[in-house]
């Protein structure tokens, strides 16, 4: 049975950092492809950056060049360091997997249930 659990969520100020966990088990984490999506209140989701089974990273144009994906195939772990935090990256954040990596929500086998960021301005 396929789990993925986020961890590192919470409140930060305009401008700060988090870093995002995303803990994988009961799949061949090596061969499978990881993704984080975010979802806003009232709003549909949005995908926000991948990694293939093979290291190449995707994101989207809003994120690109303040988040970093990344992953740990010793540890079946997948992170997203945030940084230069922004109001309007203000969701819940989740991540998935599929074997092929995707920017978009569809095709996703597996998501976890989702971290809740907060950014005060």
């Amino acid at each position: 049975q396929v789990q993925l659990v986020e961890s590192g969520g919470g409140l930060v100020q305009a401008g700060g950092s988090l870093r995002l966990s995303c803990a994988a088990s009961g799949l061949a984490f090596s061969m499978y492809a990881m993704g984080w999506f975010r979802q806003a209140a009232g709003k549909e989701r949005e995908f926000v950056a991948a990694i293939s089974s093979r290291g190449p990273t995707f994101y989207a144009d809003s994120v690109k060049g303040r988040f970093t994906i990344s992953r740990d195939n010793a540890k079946n772990m997948v992170y997203l360091q945030m940084n230069s935090l922004k109001p309007e990256d203000t969701a819940v954040y989740s991540c998935a997997t599929r074997l092929s990596v995707a920017i978009t929500a569809a095709g996703y086998d597996y998501w976890g249930q989702g971290t809740q960021v907060t950014v005060s301005s």
